[in-house]
């Protein structure tokens, strides 16, 4: 397996779709990362609509050397609707081995890069067909333009139906405190069977604590500042300590523009939290004592 930070830094929003970063500031954001340990770097095709992986690489090549100290991790398989794909009619999936192959190679473009460390189908697909994704793995591969293949947002029959053809190592869900499907709905249970490392998108929830209509704000946050008080740290690293607790080793993804979110994550590394305080914060979150 790759050597990936934990945190992951989720891109999405540095371009357009959030800080709108110039070239510079992809340089200074990435070198920040780079700076504290955090080498691993998240981003997906369709991000700022087709253009931060361009600007991303634009940073990159100001200094191509960072390269070879990072992880570029990036996804496929969804057509957005958009000026910068004039010839998509809708928004779709597209799971088929050629629009893998030609999507791969385009994020290579943008990236300046010979290869991507790790490449996920971002969402799973009615009409995927297990051979011809395998097909366009294996040729990537064997090319050498990835070096990991994954996952994103796949219930464990829709990764077994996959697995059965070509080598799963990561699947990219949704968890965290506020959003324990993966707990409950065998995902985590398939990754630890199977050895494919789960990462975890949100994993602080899309800012849940400023959200007081949450239903179980009050209760989260009052189990979370208890236990950072415990543990002489801060909130969000518990919260994200809670995830590193499962033994299936989630790798969270901070989709963050703040090099101090990074850090808070990174933190969390170095916090073991006991059995029952993890499940103060499961209870916290679920309203109800386990049976």
């Amino acid at each position: 397996m790759l050597n990936l930070s934990s945190p992951i830094a989720g891109c999405m929003r540095w371009g357009k779709w959030g800080a709108n970063y110039s070239t510079a500031e992809y340089r200074k954001m990435i070198d920040a990362c780079l700076q504290h340990g955090i080498t691993s770097f998240d981003h997906a095709d369709i991000y700022g609509d087709y253009t931060t992986e361009e600007e991303f690489g634009n940073a990159l090549k100001q200094a191509p050397a960072l390269r070879l100290q990072m992880q570029l991790i990036s996804k496929c398989g969804i057509q957005m609707l958009n000026e910068n794909r004039p010839h998509h009619q809708i928004k779709s999936y597209n799971t088929s081995a050629k629009h893998i192959i030609q999507s791969t190679e385009r994020s290579l473009k943008n990236f300046g890069t010979d290869y991507l460390d790790i490449l996920f189908i971002h969402r799973p697909d009615p009409l995927l067909n297990p051979t011809e994704v395998a097909e366009a793995i294996t040729i990537l591969k064997e090319q050498g333009k990835i070096k990991q293949f994954g996952v994103s947002n796949f219930l464990p029959h829709q990764t077994e139906a996959l697995r059965k053809y070509i080598s799963i190592d990561y699947n990219q869900v949704e968890i965290s405190i506020i959003h324990l499907t993966s707990f409950i709905d065998g995902t985590l249970d398939n990754c630890l069977q199977h050895k494919i490392i789960p990462m975890a998108w949100s994993p602080l929830g899309g800012g849940m604590f400023t959200d007081e209509s949450h239903p179980r704000f009050r209760s989260i946050t009052a189990t979370a500042f208890e236990l950072a008080e415990k543990y002489h740290t801060g909130v969000n690293q518990i919260l994200v300590a809670w995830l590193l607790t499962h033994p299936s080793g989630i790798i969270p993804v901070v989709g963050t523009t703040k090099v101090d979110r990074l850090l808070q994550a990174k933190e969390a590394n170095n916090i073991h939290l006991s059995r029952e305080d993890w499940f103060k914060l499961w209870i916290a979150s679920t309203g109800e004592d386990v049976a």
